[in-house]
């Protein structure tokens, strides 16, 4: 089946079946590696993209449904020449990141929460990242780096 999808801003043609998950046609057909494979049946958060600003879970959603659709990986947050975003740059700064599988599935889950919750407090922080799963315990490090990005986008 041939169908488009926009991820981070450009169009791409896919021809795929169409019960194929989102998952499988980042990373195998365009090559975007930021969304991991976890547990397959959504329950873990490394697979987490952006539709349209909020988080999904790559490996439920068949591909063609999203045509039409803005997907934002972790790649597409990169700024002009390859810039880290404050995200990005707030989880290494606070290293939290062990084993780093979950962090682009935290970093989505937390661009989403601070496009409409641009000062959270530690709890909402926590309550938005409570279906991603760092299996390293990095979660306290990780909510710091959220923190810290909120604190720099605020200027």
């Amino acid at each position: 089946m041939a169908f488009t999808l926009n991820v981070n801003g450009e169009t791409h043609a896919i021809d795929a079946d169409e019960d194929t998950p989102l998952l499988y046609v980042l990373r195998d057909a365009l090559k975007l590696n930021g969304a991991k494979y976890g547990c397959g049946v959504g329950q873990c958060g490394a697979c987490t993209v952006l539709r349209d600003g909020a988080p999904l879970r790559s490996c439920l959603v068949p591909a063609a449904l999203l045509s039409g659709r803005a997907l934002t990986t972790l790649e597409g947050l990169r700024g002009p020449g390859g810039a880290l975003h404050p995200l990005q740059r707030a989880f290494l700064e606070e290293q939290a990141g062990q084993c780093a599988y979950c962090i682009p599935g935290m970093i989505l889950a937390a661009e989403a929460l601070l496009r409409v919750k641009p000062e959270p407090t530690e709890a909402e922080i926590r309550t938005a990242l409570d279906a991603n799963l760092c299996r390293c315990g990095s979660h306290n490090r990780i909510v710091r780096a959220i923190q810290r990005a909120a604190k720099e986008r605020q200027g």
